[in-house]
């Protein structure tokens, strides 16, 4: 038997055996075709001639023939697992491909409205209860760089006025304390005049639907794009682009990555105050010096 004959082995295996899809079956055969062409050019005899140094020229020369990263970790993932096979039928004693990573995929960058159309959207026009609210969400959302299930979980004990701050319950269910900017306070001042029009006496939620209970995730969203549209935004503005905006406008101020992070709450950072080596103060007075809404002067 060829060695070039142990493809059509696998993908047989593939088809009957792991019973996989024939599209996937057919990307696994191009893929190692690729591969067996590359061994014939380079004169390389055979399956079990081929070492981890040949893995890496082969991902070299798929690379500089313009494949992306995410086509290569395909390639060299069906070369990782046709070997395997052929390791499990004894046809080589080893797996080159495992020592070999591709290239990471370049992450896509998060999308954000720049300082000035954010202000634009923030610059909601109104009054009553419901213009109250939905001013002091956006705001908390930008000023703070809240995720969403972060601002519809807040309870009016979590906004220290006085202080400044907000304290909130982030993934893993873990609390952090971040600055708020001055607009977002007085937005929320005013918010919290009106919520008595909305919300019981024994409604802790800080932010209600006009029920009067804890307003939905699915309700920020559609109060979001009503915003957006109503204050002339043409992109496709979102809860979570508050946040983007938010790390990134604060990123090309400060420059103080780890600043930025821990006031995001990132797992990867620290997720609260008490485990991160950075100093609250320090926190803060990076969060007033370059922060857009922080900086903004109280209009009359």
């Amino acid at each position: 038997m060829s060695d070039a004959s142990w493809i059509d082995r696998f993908i047989r295996h593939l088809e009957f055996e792991r019973r996989l899809s024939p599209l996937t079956c057919k990307n696994y055969r191009r893929d190692l075709d690729t591969l067996w062409t590359f061994c014939e050019q380079a004169n390389i005899d055979g399956w079990g001639a081929l070492d981890d140094g040949h893995i890496r020229a082969y991902a070299a020369a798929c690379f500089r023939k313009g494949l992306s990263a995410r086509s290569l970790q395909r390639r060299l993932s069906a070369a990782r697992t046709f070997f395997r096979y052929l390791m499990r039928e004894n046809h080589v004693s080893k797996n080159p491909v495992t020592a070999v990573s591709a290239p990471k995929s370049k992450k896509r960058l998060p999308g954000n409205l720049d300082a000035d159309r954010m202000a634009r959207l923030l610059d909601i026009p109104g009054d009553g209860a419901l213009v109250d609210r939905d001013r002091a969400m956006l705001e908390l959302l930008y000023s703070s760089g809240l995720r969403l299930s972060e601002l519809t979980d807040l309870d009016c004990g979590d906004v220290d006025r006085h202080d400044g701050t907000v304290r909130v319950t982030g993934k893993g269910n873990k609390d952090r304390i971040v600055p708020v900017g001055r607009q977002a306070l007085k937005a929320l001042a005013r918010w919290q005049k009106s919520r008595g029009e909305l919300a019981g006496a024994d409604e802790p939620a800080l932010f209600v639907s006009n029920r009067g209970t804890r307003i939905s995730t699915r309700s920020v969203q559609a109060r979001v794009s009503h915003w957006a549209r109503r204050q002339g935004i043409d992109s496709n503005v979102y809860p979570h682009l508050f946040r983007h905006s938010f790390a990134t406008h604060l990123l090309e101020s400060s420059h103080d990555l780890r600043g930025v992070q821990e006031l995001l709450g990132h797992a990867n950072i620290s997720t609260t105050q008490v485990y991160t080596h950075l100093d609250f103060q320090h926190l803060a007075q990076i969060y007033d010096q370059t922060h857009p809404r922080a900086r903004a002067k109280n209009k009359g």
